[in-house]
């Protein structure tokens, strides 16, 4: 969990640096850059929102299989 947290904040600061860095650099106005990257910051922050989501079921599913019980054969 502790790794899949830090790559998860590693994506943040890359994507973090990459926009300002865009914005430093940009050959277009203000208003258009800064359109562009509320786009890109929503669609980022819902394919992280959608990990996040489905690694949460993936362990849910695994705490579910490990409580239940066990059958003796």
């Amino acid at each position: 969990m502790r790794r899949m947290f830090g790559f998860l904040i590693g994506i943040f600061v890359g994507w973090l640096v990459g926009s300002m860095i865009a914005l430093l650099l940009a050959p277009e106005s203000g208003e258009d850059l800064r359109g562009q990257l509320r786009s890109r910051s929503s669609n980022f922050m819902g394919e992280v929102k959608t990990a996040a989501e489905t690694r949460r079921k993936q362990l849910e599913d695994q705490l579910s299989a490990l409580r239940a019980p066990r059958m003796q054969g």
